[in-house]
């Protein structure tokens, strides 16, 4: 485990699989629209690796269809309208109230960067006494863009006042490092979220690897 090259002044954390272990509610949504096709369910956990594309990946698992099938946005809906029924179950990793006191402590704002749309992940956010303290929260549609373009961490940092160059991005997938290098932002992978089945996070550009979220405070440079 090495540690960054440079201080930060702010800390970026991606959502689902890196703060929040989403996968089980986004699971039991899959299944209840398999349910509801009158098909058979599949086990919680053959979702998991799949939960950081969001409905995409429980729409891979559970039907093995993509964007470019035909009845691919009608099922989209119905999966989120069935993941809404579910969404307020989410729980945090054990690890992130302890280290987001640490962050207090040692004076550092932090703030999420996540593909989820605000119809989501504002409430979600807001139900979580723990993630109250968020500096700031960009989440999939509240730019044009979504990550990996750089564009929702550049929102993220003009709401803090700080330089891209002054944040770390940490996150569970590819495309959160791909965005965070392109924004300048130092980059932080997660191994312990959504990897998907073929991922290789050694390869990703990271700046830093982390096996854990207690791991974090260890990596970064304060001053």
């Amino acid at each position: 485990m090495s540690g960054l090259d440079r201080p930060v002044k702010a800390v970026l954390f991606d959502l689902d699989g890196t703060l929040l272990d989403s996968a089980p509610e986004l699971g039991a949504a899959a299944n209840a629209f398999l349910k509801s096709l009158g098909l058979p369910i599949r086990p919680i956990a053959d979702y998991r690796s799949y939960a950081g594309s969001g409905a995409r990946g429980m729409l891979r698992v559970a039907l093995d269809i993509g964007p470019d099938h035909l009845d691919y946005e009608r099922h989209k809906t119905e999966l989120l309208t069935a993941y809404e029924a579910v969404l307020f179950n989410t729980m945090a990793f054990a690890e992130v109230s302890p280290l987001l006191n640490q962050l207090s402590q040692a004076g550092l704002p932090w703030g999420i960067v996540t593909n989820k749309a605000e119809r989501f992940a504002l409430p979600l956010i807001a139900s979580l006494p723990l993630l109250a303290s968020a500096a700031v929260v960009v989440c999939g549609d509240t730019t044009p863009h979504a990550k990996p373009h750089p564009e929702p961490l550049f929102e993220a940092t003009r709401r803090l006042g700080l330089s891209p160059s002054d944040c770390v991005y940490v996150g569970d997938d590819e495309r959160d490092i791909v965005a965070g290098r392109a924004a300048g932002m130092l980059t932080i992978a997660a191994l312990y979220g959504y990897l998907g089945p073929k991922a290789q996070p050694e390869a990703w550009g990271a700046d830093a690897r982390i096996e854990r979220l207690s791991d974090l405070m260890g990596v970064l440079r304060l001053n």
